[in-house]
């Protein structure tokens, strides 16, 4: 079916840590199974990462629905000069 994304813009300044919910990114793909969507990091942050926040540090490249349902996932922005203010979309 045809996948539907819905997101709202989240603004970050350096340092700043926020944990992606439902109200951020959430898809639908016409099934009844929204826990198996993958979603797939193809422009990382600049100054920053998108990490599970069971490993913290570690910048990872994909995450599930389920995993923004439970709030597992965060962008994170680091302190790097010029890190300023970015959004996630």
């Amino acid at each position: 079916g045809d996948i539907v994304l819905l997101a709202k813009p989240v603004t970050l300044t350096e340092g700043d840590r926020v944990t992606l919910t439902t109200d951020v990114p959430v898809a639908t793909d016409g099934t009844s199974k929204p826990e198996k969507l993958l979603y797939a990091v193809s422009l990382p942050p600049v100054h920053g990462q998108i990490e599970h926040i069971n490993y913290p540090g570690v910048p990872i490249s994909s995450y599930s629905q389920l995993d923004v349902v439970a709030q597992k996932v965060s962008d994170v922005r680091n302190n790097s000069h010029g890190a300023g203010k970015e959004s996630l979309r």
